[in-house]
């Protein structure tokens, strides 16, 4: 998990206490899409921190409520968050505006954002920045809209074209994305930028070979 992530999750976290709602740690884990085991941690961390207190209610449910030191540290991570936030902006931006730079220094021209969150907002202020159009944008999900940020999704608008340069703008699972467009694009050139942390080639788990002592290859 990022540290952005974490923070993310931590400032979620202090928010859903500062409702002081009677709740069981089975609820809030579902609330957060964690595990059980995650909340409870996070409970005993915060507890022994001062941060939160919790009083018995029935059923075997608790109260959890933030103390005066809780609300400072919810303070301290909305700041926290919205620099790392600003952060990840800027150097995404940074990183999608030279990206664009050289693929039409490269002499491509037609461009589609494969996402559905916060980068392709990104991706399209960036091309815009350079004065590159975004062609169409390929939706990760089910849209209930004909454009995104402005800009149509090509599902719903005839699909991707051959010369279509495919650019991924999705943080959740980028590596499992490229894989399934150079599978089902082969022809096409796909682009990243560099903080997605994309392989080209195929990922290999298996032991490196190993010589056997006193020979070379």
């Amino acid at each position: 998990m990022s540290d952005r992530a974490k923070v993310e999750t931590e400032l979620n976290f202090l928010s859903e206490l500062e409702r002081r709602e009677v709740v069981t740690q089975m609820s809030l884990a579902k609330r957060f899409s964690v595990s059980v085991g995650l909340v409870n941690a996070m409970l005993k961390r915060a507890i022994k921190k001062g941060y939160v207190k919790a009083k018995a209610a029935p059923y075997k449910r608790y109260a959890y409520y933030l103390t005066p030191k809780g609300f400072n540290e919810k303070s301290r991570l909305v700041a926290q968050y919205l620099e790392t936030s600003l952060d990840f902006f800027r150097s995404a931006r940074q990183e999608y505006t030279q990206l664009f730079e050289s693929e039409t220094a490269a002499n491509r021209q037609s461009f589609v954002l494969v996402g559905q969150g916060e980068l392709v907002e990104i991706a399209i202020w960036s091309a815009h920045e350079v004065g590159v159009e975004i062609r169409g944008v390929d939706f990760q999900g089910e849209a209930s809209s004909t454009t995104l940020f402005g800009v149509p999704i090509v599902s719903k608008t005839g699909g991707i074209e051959p010369h279509d340069t495919l650019v991924i703008a999705e943080s959740r699972h980028p590596q499992s994305i490229y894989d399934q467009l150079r599978e089902k694009y082969p022809n096409h050139h796909i682009a990243a930028p560099a903080f997605l942390c994309i392989t080209s080639s195929p990922l290999d788990f298996s032991p490196p070979h190993v010589a056997p002592k006193g020979k070379t290859k």
